[in-house]
């Protein structure tokens, strides 16, 4: 078993080393190349490499991902479509500018909440509510001291404690 496993380790072919890809690398860099792979995983697989000051388009690069041959006559014509559908459409839009209508009205609509009268005659006619809390700020505070307010309190127990041992006592 173990010369089965030496004798497949030996037939592969050993993964670069650091220094490999580094040599590399740098070699791409002084030569100013870019690269580009194309094809499908395990299959047709390719890398082109570019001079930076030539770099590809992305027409030319979607072409090639693609799998087709680069035509530069025919990736003028389609730029040239494009621009002319761009052109169209952008005129088109200007044409048809339109004055937008809604279907309804909004006060018609929401007339039930907000009324037909005008706002400042229903302000004027308004009334608070004294059910609803509309209670004026000077019922509102509590002119009393701390010390008042403490001695009211104890007063209100002392009752409820009388309230209660009387009731109980009458109850026996």
């Amino acid at each position: 078993m173990a010369d089965l496993l030496g004798s497949i380790l030996n037939s592969m072919e050993k993964p670069p080393t650091v220094g490999d890809q580094e040599s590399r690398r740098k070699a791409r860099e002084v030569a100013g190349l870019t690269s580009f792979s194309f094809g499908e995983d395990e299959e047709s697989r390719y890398v082109m490499l570019f001079k930076k000051e030539f770099a590809p388009s992305d027409e030319e690069l979607e072409a090639y991902r693609k799998g087709e041959e680069w035509d530069p006559q025919l990736a003028e014509q389609r730029r040239r479509l494009k621009e002319r559908a761009a052109l169209e459409e952008a005129a088109s839009t200007q044409t048809e500018k339109t004055q937008a209508c809604p279907n309804s009205n909004y006060r018609d609509k929401y007339s039930h909440l907000i009324g037909t009268s005008a706002a400042k005659d229903a302000a004027h006619t308004l009334e608070a509510n004294r059910s609803y809390g509309c209670v004026p700020v000077a019922n509102k505070r509590d002119t009393r001291s701390i010390e008042e307010a403490m001695n009211e309190i104890r007063a209100k127990k002392r009752q409820k404690r009388d309230d209660d041992t009387g009731t109980q006592s009458s109850s026996f």
